[in-house]
């Protein structure tokens, strides 16, 4: 059925729009963002037309930028995508890419000791609004006067060492980890890292703010059979037969 059939199809030079509002028009490239809605819902431009009362041919001549539809037109084709007129005038939305130079970042150490037992590099500081935070870490090897100190946030944490051994203690549990193993855990729950060893580890972490965290009320006690189900995941690497 179509949403729009007592609407008459707008010659091309009835446009009642100014040339300037028409130019204006053109340059939103609003051919390739009606194409674009078409191909998201798989619809062919017989079936757009079916719905718009336009034909087919005329459709086709949109999307290609070789005529400029009218504001009535335009109407028409954002009725049937559910979208507002202003959706064909606003600033097209960038996919998300960035690049973050090795030689670009800068390597901050552990907060509030002048001894520090890590030090570490953000690794998407140049992405605005960014739903999780990567860092590289490097864990230092233990020493008199160097404290591991345990801090806790909302959302959730993901661990990959890279190398080196590296004790993590999460809700009062101890967990050893060797290089290429993973965990995924609560980091609402107090944790803490230790590098193990004479020589540093170093691992990728992605913090995950703002996720829903376990009601504390609801946590397993810290020590019991089931204080170990904080850590969410601990992933080991196969050994091989």
């Amino acid at each position: 059925m179509s949403l729009t059939a007592s609407l008459p199809e707008d010659p091309v030079t009835s446009d009642p729009i100014s040339d300037a509002a028409e130019s204006s028009i053109q340059e939103k490239r609003l051919g390739e963002r009606v194409k674009a809605l078409r191909l998201k819902k798989s619809m062919g431009l017989v079936e757009l037309g079916r719905h718009t009362g336009l034909s087919a041919s005329f459709l086709s001549q949109i999307e290609t930028g070789r005529v400029v539809p009218t504001l009535r037109n335009l109407a028409r084709i954002a009725l049937v995508f559910a979208k507002d007129l202003s959706y064909f005038f606003e600033p097209e939305p960038r996919p998300l890419f960035r690049i973050h130079r090795a030689n670009e970042r800068v390597k901050m150490p552990q907060s509030g000791t002048e001894n520090p037992a890590y030090y570490f590099e953000n690794l998407g500081y140049l992405v605005p609004d960014r739903q999780l935070d990567p860092y590289l870490a490097e864990f230092l090897p233990p020493q008199p006067g160097r404290e591991t100190r345990a801090h806790q946030h909302p959302g959730h944490e993901f661990l990959y060492l890279l190398q080196g051994q590296l004790q993590v203690t999460h809700g009062g549990q101890i967990h050893l980890l060797d290089a290429d193993d993973a965990i995924y855990f609560d980091s609402g729950t107090i944790h803490s890292y230790q590098c193990l060893g004479e020589t540093h580890a170093r691992a990728l972490i992605i913090s995950m703010q703002g996720a829903q965290q376990v009601d504390p009320a609801q946590r397993p006690p810290a020590n019991g059979s089931n204080a170990s189900r904080r850590l969410s995941v601990v992933n080991r690497p196969q050994q091989s037969a």
